[in-house]
Parts: C-alpha cells; sequence; structure tokens
C-alpha cells in the first residue's frame, strides 16, 4: 500500500535514466494513448523518451529532473528548464516546468502538491520568479490541478505528438517563497 509520507523527493542523476524513460513513456501513454493515434503517439515516445534522451536531460545543467519514491518505486517526476517562453509569456525571469507526471496509483495522496512546492524551490534556485508550462487544450484533469495550485492561462501554443498538431494551453504561476517546514526539507540532493 502507497504511503504518501514515506515518499521522498530528490535530484535526478544520470544512473536513473533507464528507469525515467520506462516511466516517463509508460505515464504519457497512459494519459494521452487513447486520443492520439498510435502511429503519432509511438512516433512521439520514440523522440521524447529513451535512455539517451533522459540521459541528456539529466546530465544538462539547465534541467533538473525531480524524483518521488516511495521505497524502490518511482511514483512521479517532474522537470524544471531554463528555456525561452514563447512570445505570449512576458514574464520577469520565467522557467518552464516542462514535465510533471504521477503514476495513476499515486495521484489523490499528496505527492502532487509536495513535488509542485519542489518545483517551486527548484525555479527558485534558477533564479526564477515565474513558471510557465504548456498543458494540452483537452486534459481538463492537468489544468485543473494547475489551476488550483496558481496557475492561470495565458494563452496557446502548438505542441506535436508525431505528425498530429495540437493545442496547448499556456499557464503561469508566481514562484512561491519558500516554506519553513519538513516539507521543505524533503528534497535530497544526489547522492
Amino acid at each position: 500500500m502507497l504511503n504518501p509520507e514515506s515518499a521522498k523527493i530528490r535530484v535526478g542523476v544520470e544512473a536513473d535514466a533507464p528507469e525515467l524513460a520506462a516511466f516517463a513513456a509508460r505515464t504519457f501513454e497512459e494519459t494521452f494513448g487513447a486520443d492520439n493515434r498510435p502511429d503519432d503517439m509511438r512516433a512521439h515516445l520514440t523522440m521524447a523518451f529513451g535512455v539517451a534522451q533522459q540521459s541528456k536531460e539529466l546530465l544538462d545543467p539547465d534541467i533538473t529532473t525531480l524524483l518521488v519514491h516511495d521505497a524502490t518505486t518511482l511514483l512521479a517526476f517532474a522537470q524544471v528548464r531554463r528555456n525561452d517562453p514563447p512570445p505570449c509569456i512576458i514574464l520577469d525571469r520565467p522557467i518552464e516546468l516542462h514535465r510533471f507526471y504521477v503514476d495513476r496509483p499515486a495521484q489523490g495522496k499528496g505527492i502532487a502538491q509536495r513535488l509542485m512546492q519542489a518545483v517551486h524551490d527548484t525555479a527558485r534556485r534558477f533564479g526564477g520568479k515565474h513558471l510557465w508550462l504548456g498543458v494540452w487544450e483537452r486534459n481538463p484533469r492537468g489544468i485543473a490541478f494547475y489551476e488550483k495550485v496558481g496557475f492561470t492561462d495565458e494563452g496557446s501554443h502548438d505542441f506535436y505528438v508525431g505528425q498530429d498538431r495540437q493545442t496547448d494551453r499556456l499557464l503561469v504561476a508566481c514562484v512561491s517563497p519558500p516554506i519553513p517546514s519538513r516539507r521543505s526539507r524533503s528534497l535530497q540532493q544526489p547522492r
């Protein structure tokens, strides 16, 4: 049984690439597979996820990958990166929340809120004042979560899954101040 209190958040390292690649591809396909053509989904998974791709991301100093584990099980991950925003995002020192995935068994257990606080902590360490992200317009659960944690809609841009051009809503939030508690200490640096 999943115990959210025992879940630990830590920064990913290159050795995490195989587990991360498998988890990211699986959760993306579980979330969006039914709403996309199989050929487009395969093309996207091949392009975005794999040991080589995740190794490169884990080694990139402009990307921080946060992993949430319970004992030995990966429950969730987020990627925060320095990246130029689309033109409609005109904010002071924006940092992108590139990926944010929580495995279905871990949803609704407080894991996402803890991970989001770690995202804000990471954005602050990058010198960011604002977070921005793209979320598929046909992902109401994702949009509702981001709105619940303080993101607002600022526009849209194109996102491709294979050859299929889709529309992502662009959401923004101010980077929250640090929370002085045991939760803020839950982000562990790599060993």
